[in-house]
């Protein structure tokens, strides 16, 4: 299958990147993002855009895919709401939106989080946010789209954060999280164990839709 993937240059992106060049049933791996990965690989290509708004100027390079893996996100730390739902939500919707147009067929795995509103009623902003977004995709006429809610996210084979102080906290923390793991299995994955299971859903197509750390872990 032939893969887009945004948010490659995320510690989640990252791990999924992995995966899918080393999945021998992934032909094809394409990036969008504001930076380049900068990564030489036989089945990797990549697009360099700015405006994450509105993708018309890129249209003709994104049809024949048969998934996105859609890994962009950023902290909710010392944002407005209007400005976390304009980058959470409406970018993830352009994306999505352009995409569903020119490729009815592909299936759009999204990364949110453990504790996701559904409901879109909650009292945690970041949460009703998630929420709205997961329900706008799930609406959109995709082959399916699938809603990853994974909790403590274990970063593996080199993965980082961007973003200085949660890699601060990672580097810290990062050796407890085997024991955490072991402990509470249901509220730790891995970098790794994401990308796998991105791919394994895509694959099987499973009538279920929202996936929380247990269940991306058994896929």
């Amino acid at each position: 299958m032939k893969v887009i993937l945004f948010g490659a240059t995320g510690m989640v992106g990252q791990g999924v990147l992995r995966e899918c060049l080393l999945d021998s049933s992934v032909e094809q791996v394409l990036t969008v993002g504001r930076s380049a990965t900068g990564q030489p690989h036989a089945k990797l290509r990549e697009i360099v855009h700015a405006n994450f708004f509105d993708f018309s100027t890129i249209e003709p390079e994104l049809s024949g895919y048969d998934a996105c893996f859609f890994c962009l996100g950023i902290s909710v730390a010392g944002l407005s709401e209007d400005a976390y739902r304009r980058i959470t939500h409406d970018i993830t919707l352009a994306a999505a939106r352009t995409l569903v147009k020119l490729n009815p067929a592909m299936t759009f795995v999204y990364v949110t989080g453990m504790g996701t509103d559904s409901s879109e009623r909650g009292r945690t902003m970041w949460a009703r946010i998630k929420g709205e977004t997961e329900n706008a995709l799930l609406r959109l006429p995709f082959k399916a789209a699938y809603m990853f809610r994974p909790g403590a996210i274990q970063p593996l084979h080199g993965a980082k954060s961007k973003t200085a102080w949660v890699q601060a906290i990672y580097t810290v923390f990062g050796p407890l999280f085997g024991v955490v793991k072991a402990i509470a299995p249901t509220y730790v994955t891995t970098t790794e164990q994401l990308g796998r299971a991105m791919i394994r859903v895509t694959q099987s197509q499973p009538a279920q839709r929202i996936f929380e750390t247990r269940d991306i872990n058994a896929a």
